[in-house]
């Protein structure tokens, strides 16, 4: 991992920073973004939620939740679009992974559309197991995709 990049664990404090960085990335049909701060309460709550630095300065945000029995759900990965194309996304995957490293299974959502980053989770290892449509009730299909170890 990037010596560069620093992960703090968010607090109901971070809601606005948090908030902040979703807006970055909003706007496209690509991506569902959280930007209610009882989402954000509800998510540090039930999971680990971090926020992303690069020298210091804010570059996004990540979340994942255990679901029981070892499968966790990467329920988060937002890069602000400044920061984007520079490998940032892939170094947080990795951290992401290390860190569930005794998982049974993790699995994650990403639009059909988004290539970047379904180019990234496939890579990773992560197969596309269905499609929903209306995932996250914003009218776009989603892709649901999971990784057994």
């Amino acid at each position: 991992m990037s010596p560069n990049l620093e992960y703090k664990s968010a607090t109901q404090d971070d809601i606005p920073a948090l908030i902040l960085i979703e807006k970055t990335v909003a706007g496209n049909k690509s991506y569902s973004p959280m930007l209610d701060k009882r989402e954000w309460r509800d998510a540090i709550q039930k999971g680990k939620v971090f926020m992303i630095k690069r020298g210091g300065e804010l570059v996004g945000n990540a979340s994942y939740e255990h679901q029981g029995d070892g499968v966790y759900y990467i329920s988060g990965l937002a890069i602000m679009p400044d920061f984007q194309r520079m490998g940032i996304g892939r170094e947080v995957l990795e951290k992401i992974l290390g860190d569930l490293k005794d998982a049974k299974k993790i699995e994650l959502v990403t639009h059909p559309d988004n290539a970047p980053a379904l180019a990234l989770y496939q890579k990773s290892g992560f197969k596309i197991e269905s499609r929903r449509e209306n995932y996250f009730g914003d009218g776009e299909p989603r892709l649901i995709l999971s990784l057994v170890k």
